[in-house]
């Protein structure tokens, strides 16, 4: 990872970029793209897409999610503090003590999920862990309903206040690793493919509300047209404590990108991942999917006719929490496959198993 990669994925991680709210994160990534794209535009859902070789008649699409999950003010009371709904698979018993911004129209305002002290429990109230939304407040500090709605509107949204660590063995911690670290890996497939002379055209998504529905997936399959495509997303690791392989398969940091075999996966270009990744050396490990994944792969599988697709994971510890990790190994490892998969094709494969 060189340093303009490194600054570009640090500004991504801190950018707020909750489902339907992706506009900061999506201009980080243009201006990170747009000396390498030959054509690059946002669309009316927010999707980025960047191109190199739009007119190769075989089309390839790369999708990372931007979005990230997140809070929205639904409610604030007399006393001025707020109560929010979860944007996305947000965990509730984890957001107890958190810092919060909330990215308002006046710009960030910051806040804190109240928790009562637990010397003022009850024996029942320690053992109980907190499943409701509607059990939690934010507080801002304001004395009153009118001094936070000088603050916020109905309708922000916010995220929890952590910024990225690095730890040793090139580990990363933040909030929203799911999926910034995608989008990071197919812009820098998207970078190392616009250095040479593909035979495909190669659209590069930065796709947004994945987390609630894949929803802009969706949209950018149907206007692309993909004959292929690949998701990129965070995969499940099993190196920590707790964990079971036996429910998704063995996984673990450090130990390269995760390739997956499955109903949502055509089995060639699985062939073909795993053939770039002998080639140029890049480790892989392999967990298989009985169902539909839960990623962007699952929406340009189904797109119009059909779509020949692909999930490329990055494995990842303590997934839907606020402090995600993740190798950045694994991550540049991701992009540099995704390179060599995209300039082995011809443009002319047959994909129909």
């Amino acid at each position: 990872m060189d340093n303009q990669a490194r600054q570009f994925l640090f500004a991504l991680l801190n950018a707020p970029t909750p489902s339907g709210y992706e506009q900061p994160g999506q201009a980080l990534v243009e201006k990170y793209l747009r000396p390498h794209a030959e054509s690059i535009r946002r669309d009316v859902h927010g999707n980025l897409h960047a191109v190199v070789n739009p007119g190769g008649k075989f089309r390839v699409m790369l999708s990372g999610h931007c979005d990230e999950l997140g809070l929205m003010v639904m409610h604030i009371d007399e006393k001025g503090f707020l109560y929010v709904a979860s944007v996305g698979g947000v965990y509730i018993p984890l957001l107890q003590g958190e810092r919060l911004v909330i990215h308002s129209a006046k710009g960030p305002v910051p806040g804190v999920i109240g928790v009562k002290p637990v010397h003022l429990m009850d024996a029942k109230e320690r053992e109980a862990a907190v499943t409701k939304m509607q059990d939690l407040w934010v507080d801002i500090g304001a004395k009153d309903r009118a001094e936070a709605e000088e603050l916020v509107e109905l309708g922000d949204v916010a995220t929890i206040d952590r910024t990225p660590l690095e730890l040793p063995n090139q580990r990363l911690i933040a909030r929203g690793l799911d999926d910034r670290i995608g989008v990071y890996a197919v812009a820098e497939a998207l970078r190392l493919v616009a250095r040479e002379k593909p035979a495909v055209a190669v659209h590069m998504v930065s796709s947004v509300q994945e987390e609630i529905g894949l929803r802009g997936a969706h949209t950018a399959a149907f206007a692309i047209e993909p004959h292929l495509g690949v998701a990129v997303d965070v995969g499940f690791a099993t190196d920590f404590p707790n964990a079971n392989p036996k429910q998704v398969g063995e996984a673990s940091l450090g130990g390269g990108p995760i390739l997956h075999r499955g109903p949502n996966f055509n089995p060639i270009v699985y062939d073909r991942l795993a053939r770039a990744a002998k080639e140029a050396r890049i480790k892989v490990q392999l967990q298989p999917i009985q169902r539909a994944s839960g990623t962007d792969a699952n929406a340009i599988q189904l797109s119009r006719s059909g779509v020949a697709a692909a999930l490329v994971s990055i494995p990842c510890r303590y997934m839907h929490s606020p402090a995600e990790m993740i190798s950045l190994k694994d991550a540049d490892n991701a992009a540099r496959l995704l390179a060599r998969f995209i300039l082995r094709l011809k443009g002319n494969e047959r994909l129909i198993p």
